[in-house]
């Protein structure tokens, strides 16, 4: 028996299977009725079979049925309205906007964007080792000295 520990398990049961197999197997004993697999009467149906191939068809031909009930139809209807209409909304308030609200909005990206380029470059910082920051914060501070001494 292979199990995935060092040891083996259940010593006793190696080379030997642990659910007990049917008496009727080995001998070929003609007395002895045989199972067979039950027939589904549904399944065996003419029109069950004849219903079971037309929908395999459909399905290759890429033609399944829509099952939908009427308000998922419905909603999905309105859902659809309201997506078109926001965006013909949108469309006829960026046609209707004023030289001044352009303007705001080139200003407002401008300022967005300087905005995203300082939390790279604060994360760049943060990313950083500690020795490289007090690196640069000595030659800050030795520049800074040295042009103290400079203008005395």
């Amino acid at each position: 028996m292979a199990t995935m520990f060092r040891y083996p398990v259940f010593p006793h049961l190696q080379g030997r299977s642990v659910m007990a197999e049917p008496d009727y197997l080995e001998g070929d004993c003609d007395e002895l009725i045989k199972p067979k697999k039950l027939i589904n009467p549904v399944k065996n149906s003419r029109n069950h079979q004849d219903l079971h191939r037309e929908l395999l068809m459909n399905q290759k031909r890429g033609l399944a049925p829509q099952n939908k009930p009427e308000l998922q139809k419905v909603l999905e209807k309105r859902k659809r309205e309201q997506v078109l209409k926001a965006q013909k909304e949108e469309q006829e308030a960026h046609k209707k906007r004023s030289d001044l609200e352009i303007e705001l909005m080139k200003r407002q990206q401008k300022l967005e964007q300087l905005e995203l380029e300082q939390q790279k470059i604060e994360e760049e910082q943060e990313n950083t080792p500690e020795f490289v920051k007090m690196k640069s914060n000595l030659r800050r501070t030795k520049q800074e000295t040295d042009g103290e001494e400079r203008t005395t």
